[in-house]
């Protein structure tokens, strides 16, 4: 038993591009006389990611989806769901990726894509010779891209606070680590405190030490894998200036 399609913008272009035929239809140019002829919509999707066929004849589809989906373009009012449609096999994988990827929504992220869809499709060139692949591409790039940067800001609980607080040396609050080694002849053998201004805290933590390692994307959890030996235990507690 299959899955039911998700409920998002791919699925209601599926629904309703299903068996429809807009005009103007497509051409196909194919042949050693390139004769155009009429293809169909589900034929031309066909064609559209068959590495098998004429490149020719995959490009001049793609530069005529390209003019379909222009804003001033002389077609039905079908079209412009139906350059959607033909995009969709070659948004889906990407779509999939970066919802797993950055934990998203399935429906923004489907938003996103058709919309650097579209945008590639208006950038695109008519001296393109591999049009599909400078779409696709460039459609999948932008809409990464912009999660992978919406995915590396972080919400702050409060924000007016966050915004209002001065971060200045005279600061009142003040974080101490003390660092007790264990006691064995090689090593530390001594005490170590250190001391941190408040307005520096976010430095210390586990989070900027997952930035530095390059792991802040994939950082979920802390752990204790129970391999290795203790070298040290560290002590974080908060301390206020008197006075």
């Amino acid at each position: 038993m299959s899955l039911p399609p998700h409920p998002g913008i791919f699925a209601a272009v599926e629904r309703r591009c299903a068996g429809s035929e807009p005009a103007p239809p497509l051409r196909l140019q194919d042949g050693p006389e390139r004769t155009a002829a009429p293809c169909t919509l589900v034929r031309s999707r066909q064609l559209l990611y068959d590495r098998s066929a004429l490149p020719e004849a995959r490009a001049s589809l793609w530069h005529q989806i390209a003019e379909r989906a222009q804003p001033d373009a002389a077609v039905g009012p079908d079209w412009p769901e139906a350059v959607v449609w033909l995009g969709l096999p070659g948004l889906r994988r990407t779509a999939c990726k970066i919802t797993w990827r950055f934990r998203a929504e399935r429906g923004d992220v489907e938003a996103e894509l058709v919309t650097c869809y579209l945008e590639a499709l208006a950038a695109l060139t008519s001296d393109d010779p591999d049009p599909g692949r400078s779409v696709l591409r460039s459609a999948c790039s932008r809409a990464y891209g912009r999660w992978r940067d919406a995915h590396r800001e972080r919400p702050v609980d409060d924000v007016e606070r966050a915004g209002a607080t001065a971060f200045g040396p005279d600061a009142a609050d003040s974080w101490q680590a003390e660092y007790e080694p264990v006691l064995r002849r090689p090593g530390l053998s001594a005490a170590v405190r250190i001391t941190v201004p408040a307005h520096r805290v976010e430095g210390v933590r586990l989070g900027a030490l997952a930035q530095s390692w390059g792991v802040a994307d994939t950082a979920t959890s802390v752990g204790f894998s129970g391999r290795g030996r203790q070298v040290a235990t560290v002590s974080l507690r908060r301390v206020r200036r008197d006075g």
